[in-house]
């Protein structure tokens, strides 16, 4: 009988080690797969998708990559592990419930990954129906599809490993006098988001001033918005601070003004000056770039250095360099017509006394008849 006790343990040790290694060579080969799945099979669709420049597909195969190849490990795990026959039926219980919250999790990473997605398919969809929305809508509204994504994965996985939510939820009502306190530069920052979302003061991309920063809007959150400077400085502003100022949007300008004065020469005769005010009006009518509704070129004030022509009007273009483009046209514009009328531009005159020898002379001869 001892001999065949000693013959079925070692069996029963040889039976171990081929289940053992079985295990070991299932989760090798879901390993290669989920190798050959991201190297050649995913790579092959993607290809595809790219090449045939359908955006969507492409961005959809980037979004469930990293979740798939987890999927492709965790199916590995629990095929191989049907090797490892285990008797305790609690721990049969805790892996189920691992293998559930791990499937939880990675359906619902897809899900977040996907709502990325929505930035590039919801232009579309609405430019298809003749829809107009703000590109400031769509991130912020992204952001509070992710956060209700997280806040259902995470429910529902702590409903599997047997907390109660709903009485969560409650104990969050009871305390919700104090959480408020706590949380009400939060709630106001978030609502100042909301109201900025829908006020629709300025959009992503716009130049805009308030009493806090001057900058291009970069991206809204439901706490802040981020605002580039002209330095280049990436100034973070709460939303409640935000949507209580005063916003200047340079970029909803339909037209930008310029005015100056010109100075002209005071031997400048009375019909060159008529002369040079006609054909300073001419040019900036005619000229494409300044907008036709307001322009005004009159003989203003007398100076002491000459004769000034204020000069009034606006350009089309609101882009900064494109202004300061148009405006450096038309200056030279106004030189060509002041060079071709023979007008000097007036310059202010400053009078030099200089002292010489021989008037000290006769300054000292003057001085020594009256002594």
């Amino acid at each position: 009988m001892q001999e065949v006790s000693e013959s079925l343990n070692q069996f029963e040790g040889m039976e171990a080690w081929t289940q053992l290694g079985i295990s070991i060579g299932i989760f090798l080969i879901v390993l290669l797969l989920r190798k050959a799945f991201t190297t050649y099979i995913f790579k092959f669709f993607l290809k595809i998708a790219k090449k045939r420049k359908i955006d969507f597909a492409a961005n959809l195969m980037l979004a469930i990559e990293q979740p798939v190849r987890w999927l492709i490990v965790l199916l590995g795990i629990i095929i191989s592990m049907h090797y490892f026959p285990i008797d305790d039926i609690p721990s049969d219980i805790i892996r189920l419930r691992i293998y559930r919250s791990v499937f939880v999790f990675l359906f619902f990473w897809t899900i977040f990954n996907i709502s990325s997605i929505l930035t590039i398919l919801f232009p579309k969809l609405v430019g298809k129906f003749g829809l107009e929305v703000d590109q400031i809508v769509i991130p912020f509204f992204t952001k509070i599809i992710k956060l209700i994504i997280v806040a259902l994965g995470a429910s529902i996985i702590a409903e599997e490993w047997g907390f109660n939510v709903n009485g969560f939820v409650a104990g969050l009502g009871l305390g919700g006098l104090a959480f408020a306190l706590a949380a009400k530069d939060t709630v106001s920052n978030f609502f100042g988001g909301i109201v900025i979302v829908t006020e629709k003061p300025f959009t992503i991309g716009d130049w805009i001033k308030t009493p806090s920063v001057e900058g291009t809007i970069e991206d809204i959150t439901f706490r802040s918005t981020k605002v580039r400077t002209f330095a280049q400085a990436l100034v973070t502003v709460p939303n409640a601070t935000l949507s209580n100022e005063p916003i200047i949007n340079w970029s909803k300008m339909g037209k930008r003004q310029i005015a100056f004065h010109l100075g002209v020469n005071v031997a400048t005769p009375k019909d060159k000056l008529e002369t040079v005010i006609e054909r300073i009006e001419k040019m900036l009518i005619d000229h494409p770039e300044v907008h036709p509704e307001t322009i005004l070129v009159k003989f203003d004030e007398f100076s002491h250095t000459g004769f000034n022509v204020y000069l009034y009007f606006f350009s089309n273009e609101t882009n900064f360099g494109d202004y300061l483009a148009i405006k450096e046209d038309i200056n030279f514009k106004i030189l060509d017509i002041l060079e071709e009328e023979d007008i000097q531009i007036a310059i202010p005159s400053q009078a030099f006394i200089l002292q010489t020898d021989s008037h000290t002379a006769d300054m000292n001869d003057f001085q020594s008849m009256h002594d």
